[in-house]
């Protein structure tokens, strides 16, 4: 059914909750403004200086455009949308993160912001929010449509009783003639979550000016990092690389993509050194993957630059500055014993809009895909170049977005490296849509149930993501593990999260040496790669059970359904009158 709209007072409702008391929002704060005049679908605030404008055009799905007019062209905009200063009858709300790292996940009214990160505080999310009601099924989506200008974000306020909710698109002081507009929204509801959030990203996909790159089959192949991490030398590879052949040729399943993770280069930066572990260096060991029948890749973090690279050493004044003009604006640093597996204490952010740091870049890219060989690119740290807005960041070239800084990146990226596969990690999940291939959708998967690296992002992640998986990019849920030591995963946890992650439809791949696994491990994992164009779906997203519904459907219309039972206590699930007991982190398939 369509958003109901009221306009005097300005009013939207649909499955039982209601938005109500509308208000302007310019950077963060509701200006001074006289009672809103309603003109047919167009709702105006006149402000101390111009107006600001809403205007609604009522339908299958409402959609919304606010801007201010007649504003001083001087005057500054860092952000600007509506605050609706009442939601009622929301029994939780649907906080979706931005990029791979920062989490998607439903949560009540009234949650405190907490102690982490303000980046994944559950009340701010970005892009859209599904919003539950409390007395019906379904929910009520309100997003934004357009991604590739300006980030756009959702606050969450009030209290459990009197919820508020912040819609407003980050302009970043970007110069105006008078007219600042936000991003377009659209509003509409569903019987069902996921089919509604399914709906919002097809909204995307139509809107995005380059349409998003969907291959027909799902990558799959095999990773260095989640076993032998940045312990690696010419002699891992090529012996994990006769592995790989062997188990891809002994059981005849389409086995992709061979990718050597980091720990080849010495530092962030000097993305064209090798290290001496690398005696012929990079170029003859792509040969060997190729010839092996593999499509060869590589890992890189393109906006990072090492303290101690010799990039940071001969061209301080290519990475990003403060804004207080405090020096290097850091991303991450190491100031203790640990400093990963190099030697800088601080990583910068190369700016990309520095001509010369630029051309650099570019000359990286061509070299790894021209001469070099390389067709899979995984990028990592992409969050490095969304996350600083003016208030905090100085770029060589003043007065452009965040978002127009990240895509300038992307699209050299995607220039350099043409038409071959590239998977983008710690990648912002929207302003990504058209240049990336496939996307990281959670954390790190660790080697734990439990904690920051574990399942419990897969597990999350997942479900609240899977809505854009081959409708915007394809979804990486992250290796699977399949040894049997050095981890704290039961048997049984292996198996179900394999299962899991294999029947998501998206990115399957592995880093474990594939000659030293079980039978058992070994077919498993290969069934789960010969179902390379399943469509995966949660039909109980948003529910509060413990055991997660995962229905898998195949080409043929054949399907599958997988019972995952993510709590700590055994759950009775009821399936076509028969009652299945699933104990705890464990699954169970049911196929008819």
């Amino acid at each position: 059914m369509p958003i109901e709209v009221e306009r005097e007072p300005l009013t939207f409702t649909g499955r039982g909750i209601t938005l109500r008391n509308i208000e302007p929002l310019i950077d963060g704060e509701v200006p001074p403004h006289a009672p809103p005049e309603v003109n047919g679908g167009r709702v105006v605030w006149e402000l101390d200086s111009g107006t600001a404008a809403l205007e609604i055009e009522a339908g299958e799905s409402t959609r919304l455009r606010f801007r201010l007019e007649g504003i001083p062209n001087e005057r500054r905009v860092d952000s600007l949308g509506f605050r609706i200063g009442s939601a009622g009858g929301v029994r939780s709300y649907l906080r979706n993160g931005y990029q791979s790292w920062d989490g998607s996940f439903f949560v009540e009214p009234g949650t405190p912001v907490g102690d982490g990160p303000p980046a994944k505080a559950p009340t701010l999310g970005f892009a859209m929010t599904a919003l539950l009601p409390s007395a019906q099924p379904g929910a009520v989506v309100l997003g934004f449509t357009r991604h590739d200008r300006f980030q756009s974000r959702f606050h969450f306020g009030g209290n459990a009783a009197a919820p508020t909710i912040d819609v407003e698109t980050l302009r970043d002081g970007v110069p105006h003639d008078g007219t600042v507009e936000a991003e377009p929204l659209v509003m509409f509801d569903d019987d069902e979550v996921e089919p509604a959030l399914r709906r919002w990203s097809h909204l995307v996909a139509a809107e995005s000016p380059s349409p998003p790159r969907l291959r027909d089959k799902r990558i799959t192949g095999w990773c260095s990092w989640y076993n032998l991490y940045a312990a690696i030398d010419e002699r891992s590879i090529l012996d994990n690389l006769a592995a790989a052949k062997q188990f891809r040729d002994d059981r005849n399943v389409p086995f992709e993509v061979f990718q050597i993770d980091d720990g080849f280069t010495p530092e962030m930066g000097d993305w064209l050194d090798v290290k001496p572990q690398f005696q012929r260096g990079i170029k003859p060991l792509l040969g060997d993957i190729s010839a092996a029948g593999f499509t060869p890749g590589l890992w890189i973090a393109p906006f990072l630059v090492g303290n101690r690279s010799r990039l940071y050493a001969a061209h301080p004044d290519w990475v990003v500055q403060r804004a207080d003009g405090g020096g290097p604006l850091v991303h991450m640093k190491f100031y203790g014993e640990f400093r990963w597996h190099k030697g800088s204490e601080e990583y910068y952010v190369l700016d990309v809009t520095n001509p010369e740091a630029a051309a650099y870049i570019r000359a990286v890219f061509r070299t790894w895909r021209r001469d070099w060989g390389a067709r899979y690119f995984k990028t990592d740290f992409m969050n490095a170049g969304m996350e600083y807005g003016p208030a905090e960041a100085r770029w060589h070239e003043a007065g452009l977005s965040r978002v127009d800084i990240w895509r300038r990146m992307a699209a050299i990226i995607r220039e350099e490296i043409g038409d071959v596969l590239w998977l983008g990690c710690g990648c912002p999940l929207w302003a990504s849509v058209g240049l990336v291939d496939a996307v990281r959708i959670g954390r790190d998967i660790g080697v734990s149930w439990h904690g920051d690296y574990s399942a419990e992002s897969l597990l999350r992640d997942q479900l609240t993501r899977n809505h854009a998986s081959g409708v915007l990019w394809q979804a990486d849920p992250d290796c699977v593990l399949l040894r049997d030591g050095f981890h704290e995963l039961s048997d049984e946890e292996v198996r179900s999260l394999l299962m899991f992650a294999g029947l998501s439809g998206g990115v399957l791949m592995t880093s474990d040496k594939l000659d030293e696994l079980s039978e058992e491990r070994s077919e498993l994992f290969a069934s789960l790669l010969r179902g390379t164009e399943l469509r995966c779906e949660f039909p109980e997203l948003g529910s509060s059970q413990a055991v997660i519904v995962q229905r898998a459907t195949r080409p043929d219309g054949s399907w599958m359904v997988n019972l995952f039972n993510v709590g700590d206590r055994t759950e009775p699930v009821e399936v076509g009158g028969a009652k299945i007991e699933v104990p705890p982190h464990a699954s169970r398939l049911i196929e008819p």
